[in-house]
């Protein structure tokens, strides 16, 4: 997921909502299908990464997140 985010909003603010929203959504929707399948009662683990890619171009920007679908 690429994500242009403003200086002013924090990351960890950003990712619990993401997290939360999605969560929410998810199990509303989908309860039957993902109930066996979460860490617990959690539907996300409490960890996350993000990496700045500075002034990469977006074409190459795209590649690498497209790349992260395919096992090696």
């Amino acid at each position: 997921m690429l994500i242009s985010l403003h200086p002013k909003i924090s990351l960890s603010v950003l990712i619990g909502r993401l997290k939360g929203k999605s969560a929410y959504f998810l199990r509303r929707e989908f309860w039957p299908e993902i109930r066996t399948r979460l860490w617990g009662e959690h539907f996300w683990s409490p960890s996350y990464m993000a990496i700045s890619c500075g002034g990469a171009p977006l074409a190459i920007i795209k590649q690498y997140i497209e790349q992260q679908r395919r096992p090696s």
